[in-house]
């Protein structure tokens, strides 16, 4: 019976609850059987959900079907196991659950006097990260929603250390391969596109040492101030990983901050394998990394991490009368002194429920799996004579052209993909030329999985050739 307290009974918490967990339950156990997704028709989608707010209560059962006639079904299923396209974001079940708990007890994450408890858990999550990035006794962080919230946090801070909040003459340095979410943030922090050098990448798609100490050099010698490197942990192009150590020994020659943008790769690090490739991670000064990419969890999950965590109070605390409760106990950690948000939910939860119930031996095998199956994909890709490798597999992706096509044909192709919704790739732009691409780092996903999709990607595209 619904009250105007917006409360319901014992028994209709459980009746919803249990039709939602039924729901989840059905969809992740019937996901390989469902296409990989859809993209609706705003034409069509919008008029059948534009509609006047309800006056009178809506029977939950029509609320559940009215989500999978016109909602659900017109997403990207981005656990799907032949998803392969962007970065995906597997997510597991029992980080699901994580999130409605969070939710449920409508935890507000930060204060220390407004969740203890989860501001103790998440800064014992953050110290996990901490040791398996390599960063000393001293460093920090926080949850945030994802990488460019992440990028954010760090490089925001990174303004107020070294450059007391003023950005006039500094300028940033990165390669032409670095995620978007950069140039927003820098944007957001103050900084104009003259200040901005965007580094053509070398062969390997990675930041140039030389090409970097020479632009450098020219900048100080015009009266500018070098202020910040900002290197990649696995591109969302290739996968390629600047060379971090050499970085970091630059930065600190030059007193240049180091941020690391390891949003996609730098969740690698748990696997002997990976952190061979993310040598000098550690070394940096602030690096963002997404648990919900390469760690499994739900969205939203990002995670930014400073050397120096003191750095990070120091740009955002601020203690309004209305805190004053809140600031009193030094020995107190409040997560809100430590980003942007006051207001933040119970992110740390998905992360560690998630690693105490598989354990981190777990994470690590599915991890190595992800770069095992982007290598069995350019295996098979060498030996379809249609197809030529325009990256080998790194990090867990492998990119390719389809020969002698034309820079139109992808996006056909793209739309052919989604019409019959039972793989998806999707494509990206290097040396001047478009390209696909493959993410392989989906638990879920087999080699059957990837072979099936690339025979039935080369058959679409002969579809294609013959119209």
């Amino acid at each position: 019976m619904k009250t105007n307290n917006l409360e319901l009974s014992t028994e209709e918490m459980r009746s919803l609850g249990y039709r939602v967990v039924d729901l989840l339950a059905d969809h992740l156990s019937r996901l390989r059987d469902k296409p990989v997704g859809a993209k609706g028709d705003p034409k069509v989608l919008r008029p059948a959900l534009l509609e006047a707010a309800p006056a009178a209560p809506v029977p939950a059962g029509e609320i559940l079907s009215r989500l999978e006639r016109d909602v659900f079904p017109n997403i990207m299923n981005i656990c799907h196991p032949r998803f392969f396209a962007f970065v995906p974001g597997p997510s597991n079940f029992v980080s699901v659950m994580a999130d409605a708990l969070a939710a449920g007890f409508n935890v507000f994450n930060g204060t220390w006097l407004g969740g203890s408890g989860p501001a103790a858990l998440e800064l014992a999550v953050i110290d996990w990260l901490r040791q398996w990035c390599g960063f000393p006794e001293g460093a920090g962080g926080l949850f945030v929603s994802g990488g460019s919230m992440a990028n954010l946090t760090a490089l925001a801070a990174a303004r107020h250390a070294t450059l007391n909040d003023r950005t006039a003459g500094a300028v940033v340095y990165y390669s032409d391969q670095t995620h978007s979410s950069v140039d927003r943030a820098l944007l957001v922090i103050g900084f104009l596109p003259e200040q901005i050098r965007r580094l053509p990448s070398d062969a390997g798609f990675r930041l140039p040492l030389d090409a970097l100490a020479r632009q450098v050099e020219e900048d100080r010698a015009a009266g500018l101030r070098p202020f910040a490197v900002i290197a990649n942990a696995g591109t969302t192009n290739t996968g390629a990983v600047d060379p971090l150590r050499a970085i970091a020994g630059f930065c600190r020659a030059n007193e240049l901050w180091m941020h690391i943008d390891g949003a996609y790769g730098a969740a690698a690090v748990i696997s002997e394998r990976g952190r061979e490739l993310l040598d000098g991670i550690g070394l940096a000064d602030s690096l963002s990394l997404d648990p919900h990419k390469w760690l499994f969890q739900s969205i939203e999950c990002g995670c930014v991490l400073v050397r120096d965590s003191a750095l990070l109070k120091s740009t955002y605390r601020i203690t309004p009368e209305y805190l004053a409760e809140v600031h009193r106990n030094q020995a107190e950690v409040n997560p809100c002194d430590y980003g942007i948000q006051l207001t933040r939910g119970f992110r740390a939860l998905k992360l560690w429920m998630s690693i105490q119930y598989f354990g981190l031996d777990a994470f690590r095998a599915a991890l190595d799996r992800g770069f095992a199956l982007a290598e069995f994909a350019e295996a098979r890709l060498r030996r379809m004579e249609r197809w030529e490798i325009t990256t080998a597999a790194q990090m867990g992706i492998v990119s390719f052209r389809r020969c002698g096509a034309d820079e139109s044909f992808y996006h056909r192709l793209h739309d052919a993909m989604l019409r019959d919704g039972f793989a998806l790739a999707t494509s990206t732009v290097l040396n001047g030329r478009t390209a696909l691409r493959l993410c392989t780092i989906n638990p879920r996903t087999t080699e059957a999985d990837v072979a099936e999709s690339l025979d039935w990607l080369d058959a679409l595209s002969c579809a294609d050739a013959s119209e």
